[in-house]
């Protein structure tokens, strides 16, 4: 008769110490790492439902476009190059959310319903991303701070902007989509003789940034131009000086020199000669 023994030695449990007897400890660490509560390997995370991996044109692309999301999803492969958002209920974008994806090239958040855009939103693409979709959102302004140090082409139509002095900055920043110019409008909430016409000829007639962003950027330069203009004064003055001191001078008569007096052994000594 073989010997019996108890079920209870073949739980999880009793394996796991088995195990702990005869593995080194890192093999062990690695084992547990792997091995989920119930025993099984876990394995990687599935995407969330509507979204699917693809390679398209030879770039691993990752779309999620009307898959019904309401933010960034989680489990985009880090080597996406090209990441489709387009036609979802996204509202804001937070800082740092796509910092994970290292190679990013091409970013569509087309579509949705943002209104709101982090600072950092970009944060950690400024060495790849080189396409970004914003149009057809609730954007009314931007922070200046989301596209410094991106090589970006954007597209910003069909927004509700503003069309303030943050705008006027972001183009600066970057390049525009081709055709996309003209489908930048303000908006509702724009000034009213703004209402309802194009940004870009009224940012290439109008400086929007007072004192504060805009004209503290440029209140270095005034300062520069004052302080010349106050030294080429005070040297214009001078040389008017100069000038009417040199002509008072030609005006002045010439004095006679001072007449020596003769003393009289040379008087008695000319008479004699003559």
């Amino acid at each position: 008769m073989g010997l019996l023994f108890p079920s209870s030695s073949y739980s999880t449990p009793g394996l796991c110490q088995s195990l702990a007897m005869l593995l080194p400890a890192g093999h062990l660490l690695s084992l547990l790492l792997v091995i989920g509560p119930g025993g099984t390997e876990s394995g990687p995370r599935a995407p969330p439902q509507g979204c699917y991996a693809a390679e398209e044109a030879g770039e691993p692309t990752f779309r999620c476009s009307r898959a019904g999301l309401s933010a960034v999803p989680t489990g985009i492969p880090n080597d996406t190059r090209k990441l489709y958002l387009d036609a979802n209920r996204l509202a804001s974008v937070p800082a740092g959310a796509f910092q994970h994806l290292p190679v990013l090239e091409e970013l569509d958040l087309s579509h949705n319903v943002l209104a709101h855009l982090s600072g950092a939103a970009f944060r950690g693409l400024a060495g790849t991303l080189r396409h970004l979709d914003l149009s057809a959102n609730r954007l009314a302004s931007v922070p200046v701070e989301a596209f410094v140090g991106l090589q970006i082409q954007v597209n910003l139509s069909a927004n509700p902007w503003h069309c303030d002095c943050a705008l006027q900055e972001v183009l600066r920043q970057v390049r525009l989509a081709p055709g996309t110019g003209t489908g930048i409008v303000c908006g509702p909430g724009a000034r009213p003789d703004l209402v309802g016409q194009e940004f870009l000829p009224l940012a290439g007639q109008k400086e929007l940034c007072g004192p504060g962003r805009g004209g503290a950027q440029r209140s270095p330069d005034v300062a520069l131009l004052v302080t010349m203009g106050g030294w080429l004064a005070l040297v214009g003055a001078y040389l008017a000086h100069y000038m009417w001191q040199n002509r008072e001078d030609t005006r002045r008569p010439l004095k006679q020199a001072p007449r020596l007096p003769v003393r009289s052994e040379d008087s008695s000594t000319l008479s004699t000669m003559v």
